[in-house]
């Protein structure tokens, strides 16, 4: 029976994986190790913990990640594999990008990996929509993009998930405007671009939710694309997936139709006579953008049917 430590369990991240996981272990297809509350910032505890465990996924901070990273690395072969939740080896060598459907191949990969990161949830939006337009040939690499993306206030953590429920919150917010997002580099690497995206983010009054939104001139794809053959690459690049739909345009989108699910919709809006394209990405952010493709890695890592 594999064993799984969640170090940071008690996080938004964290507490999603383990609701998840709760059928495998009762069913006995998993055991789920836990460390006390009053020692989960220990090392000696957290090391102890990870010597126990198959895997051990991260829900942390950026530092703290890295630090677990370490304390794994000192357990040598005894030591756990890793699936990291945080930000922090999303771009960094040695490790497997943790989106399955990615590219052919990327399941397979993430199957034989000691160390694999989590995507955020605005690249996997945004790497969904564009790395089969680019695979296919009709987008460039170096294409000018930009994206657009509104979530739930969960992801922004705990401070505005308390200023969200407390106060009631502002409406609709932009953020990033330095136009620096730790999402960039993400998006960039695994969207197959070589020219860096503009990404806007932005948080709304709901707890869960995302919608990723790319516009597209369509006399900047390749030579003869239409909107109708955007849509077909799509649909072929996730054909079989029992997670990743691609839906026919709708005139109105909510975001948080999808909160509680850990499904993706992608779409194309489109009007061929103005040239234009829209292409959205609609996913849970706390789902498939979170605890849901991680129960993914895991299922995949440990061979969970």
């Amino acid at each position: 029976m594999p064993r799984i430590f969640i170090d940071g369990e008690a996080g938004t991240t964290g507490l999603g994986i383990r609701e998840r996981l709760a059928p495998l272990r009762e069913r006995g297809a998993i055991e789920l190790l836990s460390i006390a509350h009053e020692h989960r910032k220990d090392p000696a505890a957290r090391r102890d913990m990870m010597a126990q465990a198959d895997l051990a996924v991260l829900c942390l901070p950026d530092d703290a990640a890295r630090t677990a990273t370490r304390i794994a690395d000192e357990l040598g072969e005894s030591g756990p594999r890793l699936l990291d939740a945080s930000t922090a080896h999303r771009v960094a060598e040695g490790w497997t990008y943790g989106f399955p459907e990615m590219t052919a191949g990327q399941a397979q990969a993430i199957r034989h990996s000691r160390r694999v990161s989590n995507p955020g949830c605005y690249p996997t939006g945004a790497v969904a929509l564009l790395r089969p337009l680019v695979e296919a040939g009709l987008l460039s690499p170096d294409a000018c993009i930009s994206i657009n993306a509104v979530s739930g206030y969960t992801g922004g953590g705990r401070a505005d998930i308390e200023a969200h429920e407390r106060t009631g919150g502002p409406a609709f917010e932009l953020y990033g405007l330095a136009l620096a997002h730790k999402h960039v580099p993400e998006i960039q690497r695994y969207a197959a671009l070589d020219r860096r995206p503009l990404f806007v983010p932005s948080v709304g009054h709901f707890p869960q939710g995302m919608i990723v939104s790319i516009p597209v001139h369509l006399a900047q794809l390749s030579w003869g694309a239409t909107s109708a053959r955007l849509h077909e690459a799509l649909s072929d690049a996730y054909a079989g997936s029992d997670v990743i739909s691609v839906c026919e345009a709708e005139a109105r989108l909510d975001a948080a139709a999808l909160a509680g699910s850990d499904r993706m919709e992608l779409r194309v809006h489109r009007e061929e006579s103005l040239g234009h394209a829209l292409l959205t990405a609609r996913l849970d952010n706390l789902g498939k953008g979170a605890s849901g493709a991680a129960l993914q890695n895991i299922g995949l890592m440990l061979d969970l049917a």
